[in-house]
């Protein structure tokens, strides 16, 4: 069974930085997309950034500039670098990993939170 385990979310101040992992399993990654996507309460859940299998990277406009999302395929891990964090960025974090193209399969993982404090 496919597992997705999402680590490194917690309370922060202003200004500070996180690193969320995405550790999978049972799948081979390399071949997936992988995207981090939030929730914060009240809120739909919205995509902050994904790269594809050949390192193509998005972000959302809100985290452009202070996020990064770098992958290790050795290491089926995906990462979420997240910096200059601000208290709007407090939500429930999502991995997701999208095999859709080769697949027919994508799969979500628990969430990580992380707040941020002002």
């Amino acid at each position: 069974q496919v597992q997705l385990v999402e680590s490194g979310g917690g309370l922060v101040e202003f200004g500070g930085s996180l690193r969320l992992s995405c550790s999978a399993s049972r799948l081979r990654f390399s071949l997936y997309e992988m995207g981090w996507y939030r929730q914060a309460p009240g809120k739909q859940r919205e995509l902050v950034s994904s790269i594809t299998s050949r390192h193509k990277t998005n972000y959302s406009d809100s985290v452009k500039g202070r996020f990064t999302i770098p992958r290790d395929n050795a290491q089926s891990t995906s990462y979420l670098q997240m910096n200059n964090l601000k208290p709007e960025d407090t939500a429930l974090y999502y991995c997701k990993a999208d095999g859709t193209s080769w697949f027919g399969a994508a799969y979500w993982g628990q969430g990580t939170q992380v707040t941020v404090s002002s």
